[in-house]
């Protein structure tokens, strides 16, 4: 995939939510308005966001209700992107675990969440980037997955 030139505007995050054992991640689809595709937690990072951790845990805290997963890493995962308004933004991919019997709060951005194997998941989540991530999420906790 060609990443974008450019200046970054706007720096973004996204979670994949996870448990163990057995490995398995938590995906969620957008409502009718957003496309009813499948994808991590994602959003922008604010200006009263500390750093990029502090970043996700907002966004999984506001779109899941969680307030403290087990974990949080970076998967030193990040893809340029051009948005409509033809800016370049960044986006920082993190795994967050959680406990296997976390049943998330949806928030308005999605109308639905579901428990899928890692496969299952690379299947239903709508952009390359995302099933690339699962990919770096196993392999970060390769032999344990």
């Amino acid at each position: 995939m060609d990443e974008p030139d450019g200046p970054v505007v706007q720096e973004c995050v996204e979670g994949y939510l996870f448990a163990t054992p057995p490995f398995a991640l938590l995906v969620f689809r957008r409502p009718p308005s957003r496309g009813q595709i499948w994808v991590p937690i994602s959003g922008k990072v604010d200006p009263t966001d500390h750093d990029l951790e502090s970043a996700i845990r907002r966004e999984v805290r506001e779109e899941t209700g969680l307030l403290q997963p087990r974990r949080v890493f970076t998967l030193d995962w990040v893809v340029r992107f051009r948005v409509d308004s033809g800016g370049v933004w960044r986006l920082h991919a993190f795994g967050v675990e959680v406990e296997p019997a976390f049943v998330p709060v949806l928030s308005a951005e999605h109308e639905a969440w579901r428990w899928a194997t890692a496969e299952e998941a690379r299947a239903l989540l709508h952009y390359e980037d995302n099933r690339t991530a699962v990919h770096r999420l196993e392999a970060r906790l390769a032999p344990n997955v």
